[in-house]
């Protein structure tokens, strides 16, 4: 599956409709966003099961904001609708390939469990 541009439109409806959904935050004029580009795009290629949308800061201002990016590129990963991972930074394919095995591996009600560990404390 090819990368899919988000939107403050549907940004949201694929956060909660997507069993795991990868989400690139670049910017036209970043250089390690340009170099990270390749390989995120073959990564969606090789992954046909996961969701790869890519958010441009430039147009999407508002939506980078709510997600509190500061540096691009920055990757979010989802799973359930609940945010697993998010670390600014080109990764190099590898490291790409580690967070993709780590989020297809995680136990979702164990992360549930501990969401729900963290709100009782307050």
């Amino acid at each position: 599956m090819a990368t899919i541009e988000l939107t403050d439109d549907n940004f949201v409806s694929h956060v909660q409709g997507d069993d795991i959904l990868f989400v690139d935050f670049w910017a036209s004029w970043c250089g390690p966003c340009k170099q990270f580009a390749p390989t995120y795009e073959a990564a969606s290629e090789a992954n046909p099961d996961i969701t790869f949308g890519s958010v441009n800061t430039e147009e999407q201002q508002e939506l980078s904001s709510a997600a509190g990016i500061s540096s691009i590129p920055t990757l979010m990963a989802f799973r359930d609708g609940i945010l697993v991972f998010a670390q600014p930074g080109a990764l190099p394919p590898a490291a790409l390939d580690q967070v993709i095995t780590g989020v297809r591996g995680l136990d979702m009600d164990d992360v549930r469990r501990q969401i729900e560990a963290q709100a009782a404390e307050g």
